[in-house]
């Protein structure tokens, strides 16, 4: 058969090692398989079919430091997982039976108790057999909270096949910020590193193992397994099964290209997670001991654990190069099997320019290119008025009739609480005058949001957006301009104590932030539940700690990565807040596997991403030519594409309309399925049809906010930048991230920019 596509040149930075107890897993494993009548007879493999795979070389070159005894187990689960994959293809894809499918899958989170003494129902296939033995050989060396980890992310990798055939039954390609999400979410990878945990004798901590460090590490793993699959996999999957939910597949329809140039985008996009991987290691794992005072075997296992991921990123490169499984034939001067050099990347080493970087060095000119852009952006360019595309509409909205009233309530809240002033001992802190409160019209937003509000729900949603842009206003102003990471860290821990969740009385406040956060608390989480409350202040904090990573790229000038960018936007924009009081105010008649699901999440993730990315175009223009900012999407896909701003801004607005097709795609034939998988009753289906309805006066209402309000307009911008304003250019030409100095360094300067006229 001919290939599709040239295999492009990967980005390989860790050192491929096999482990010496390969031969002895290739023999466990065929006698394992055999026991659970996975072979002959099975109507999936034969012998034939399992040696071809060689899964005991796959997980000999992606765990090559184990013993013998946990090769084999490991290898016996990635046997058990490709044989169900094969199974629920043959059995329910090629038929499109979703129902047995569903009934299939639900029977499978039985065999994974928690306590081996609850018990299992007694298994009626292979795959249940399979997994009652391995659960079984494998829990008692690992703790609860892993097991909990595991058990959820085994869970998922089993309905990537149902989400799979309800596509496939659809006929429908995912957009790629869905696919990404989605095939995270329920691939492979995530299972994978729980395994990692186990075969390399490095559990994580439970108190770090949801930090951002650690997911961000899993996540961009996850993402270049995934991706890196979907390279090798794209003729098998697309061409001979018929599937939807493969990455080339997906940028070839959204960029309307061809599938080589859809292979090197896919690629890029693999390149620029293992670089956040390398990232996130050398710069945030760190500050994550500290703050949570790690022992010292503890850092010693998160170590370990991020050994163990990068071993498995270049053994699966590896094994995908020489498995008959996969299209792996068509790379240039490259046969399969053939020997390769590879180098470690030196964690936190100085003189990594003297690395002996030759031709057959694991790294491609595209790859350092992309790079250099990433660290290299010049702040304050001039671009231009922002240029509007013709957006989608979404559906019409309509204005809350107190909004006249409210805009007069909210200036009078910001003057008491002090947002309107220069904050006492520290110059240059006065971010926001009446003037620009005026201008900037937050009760026009939060009217648009909740046209049906009462005036105290308008005053007091109006007083959390300005507080929420005010913060994030302030921030790189005061924090970012002095490069003062530990102030806005301090300030950050301030935050969180006014947020006392027995809504007790909180510290005296010593600055606005405080003042409004504790007077917003008070108000809005008086009269929730212990719960709600809680929920709703982890929102509030997920918002603010935001903010940090953004000081930390800022100080950096480093653009994010697209991905990482996408889900942090999301909690900058304040979205986690914004959908737990929504979500709160609906009463306890939904149930939460509800809003956990992957349908209802993506629907959420769909209207949040169409606001922020609405945001970003809109704010084009202040934040690169006024503010030296590095996080907007549009310059984010100029940065990994290496396009000009208009075509950036084409792929964002084609973003932004297909978050919006996915919104009314899962209303309309997603959630009907959902609903009644979980049997909801009237009422339950009633409260989440009037939560979808303000979803779309949310996005109306931002919509029609960001054009009458006077924010973002170059004539508004030139007189709120004004050397006379409150937070405008100062002396030195406004704020510049800090760069290094001395031998060698001068290729980080950038040239001093004009004043702003």
């Amino acid at each position: 058969m001919t290939q599709p596509f040239q295999l492009p040149d990967f980005y390989t930075p860790y050192p491929a090692r096999l482990n010496p107890h390969v031969e002895a897993a290739r023999t466990h494993s065929r006698q394992w398989a055999r026991e659970m009548n996975m072979l002959e007879g099975s109507g999936i493999w034969e012998q034939r079919d399992l040696d071809a795979h060689d899964y005991a070389l796959l997980c000999a070159y992606t765990h090559p430091d184990c013993s013998a005894e946990d090769l084999a187990l490991v290898t016996d689960w990635y046997v058990w997982v490709f044989f169900f994959d094969d199974h629920f293809l043959e059995i329910f894809k090629r038929s499109g039976d979703r129902e047995g499918g569903k009934a299939y899958l639900d029977r499978l989170p039985a065999f994974m108790p928690m306590d081996l003494a609850e018990g299992m129902p007694e298994p009626t296939n292979q795959v249940e057999a399979g997994l009652a033995d391995l659960w079984t050989r494998t829990v008692p060396a690992m703790s609860r909270g892993w097991r909990e980890r595991f058990s959820e992310s085994t869970v998922n990798l089993l309905n990537e096949s149902l989400w799979e055939l309800s596509n496939i039954n659809a006929h429908r390609v995912a957009n790629p910020v869905e696919y990404i999400e989605m095939r995270r979410k329920v691939g492979g990878a995530p299972w994978s590193a729980g395994l990692i945990e186990y075969a390399a004798k490095a559990e994580v901590p439970d108190r770090v193992a949801a930090s951002r460090p650690l997911r961000v590490l899993r996540d961009a793993f996850s993402d270049a397994v995934h991706l890196r699959n979907d390279i090798f996999s794209y003729q098998r999957e697309v061409e001979d099964e018929g599937e939807l939910s493969n990455g080339i597949l997906v940028l070839e329809r959204f960029l309307d290209c061809s599938t080589q140039e859809a292979a090197e985008a896919v690629n890029d996009l693999l390149t620029s997670r293992l670089q956040q991987f390398e990232h996130t290691t050398l710069t945030e794992l760190q500050p994550l001991f500290a703050e949570y005072a790690l022992a010292p075997d503890e850092q010693a296992r998160v170590l370990a654990y991020v050994k163990g991921l990068q071993d498995w990123q270049s053994g699966g490169q590896e094994w995908h190069m020489v498995s008959s499984r996969y299209m792996n034939g068509a790379g240039e001067g490259t046969a399969p099997g053939a020997p390769r050099r590879f180098f470690s990347l030196p964690l936190g080493a100085l003189g990594l320019a003297a690395l002996d970087v030759t031709p057959t060095a694991p790294t491609t000119a595209r790859a350092e290119a992309a790079r250099a852009r990433t660290f290299t952006h010049v702040p304050f360019q001039k671009v231009g008025p922002s240029r509007l595309p013709d957006f989608k509409q979404p559906l019409p909205g309509s204005l809350c009739p107190h909004l006249d009233t409210s805009r007069k309530n909210l200036v009078e809240w910001a003057h008491r609480m002090g947002i309107l002033e220069e904050q006492p001992g520290i110059p240059g802190s006065q971010v926001w005058t009446e003037e620009k409160l005026l201008d900037y019209d937050l009760p026009l937003c939060s009217a648009g949001l909740d046209p049906d509000a009462t005036l105290e729900e308008l005053d007091l949603s109006s007083a959390w957006l300005a507080w929420g842009t005010y913060g994030d206003d302030y921030y790189p102003v005061v924090f970012g301009r002095r490069g003062d990471l530990a102030g806005a860290k301090a300030m950050d821990e301030r935050l969180a104590a006014c947020m006392p969740l027995d809504c007790s009385p909180p510290p005296p406040a010593t600055h606005a932030l405080e003042r409004g956060l504790a007077d917003l608390w008070q108000r809005t989480a008086g009269p929730m539940s212990a719960e709600n409350r809680r929920r709703f202040h982890d929102a509030v904090r997920v918002m603010t700690r935001s903010w940090l990573w953004e000081l930390d790229n800022m100080v950096q000038n480093r653009i994010p990565d697209p991905v990482d960018y996408i889900e942090m936007r999301r909690h900058t924009f304040g979205s986690d807040m914004t959908m737990s009081l929504s979500r709160i105010s609906h009463g306890n008649t939904v149930p939460d596997e509800i809003y956990e699901s992957g349908p209802w999440r993506a629907l959420e993730n769909a209207v949040i991403d169409y606001a922020c990315l609405l945001n970003d175009v809109f704010s084009y223009q202040k934040e690169i030519e006024y503010e030296g900012e590095v996080h907007n999407a549009i310059l984010v896909v100029q940065n990994f594409f290496d396009v000009d701003y208009p075509t950036g801004l084409r792929i964002v607005d084609d973003l932004m309309n297909s978050r919006l097709d996915q919104f009314e795609h899962i209303v309309a034939h997603e959630l009907p399925v959902l609903y009644d998988d979980f049997g909801l009753d009237a009422e339950a289906r009633k409260g989440l049809g009037t939560y979808i309805a303000e979803l779309g006066d949310w996005m109306s209402g931002i919509l029609k906010w960001h054009y009458d309000c006077r924010r973002y307009k170059e004539s508004d911008l030139v007189r709120h930048h004004s050397p006379e304003q409150p937070g405008g250019p100062d002396a030195a030409g406004g704020w510049r991230p800090p760069v290094p100095t001395g031998l060698g360094t001068s290729a980080f300067r950038v040239p001093r920019p004009e004043p702003v006229g």
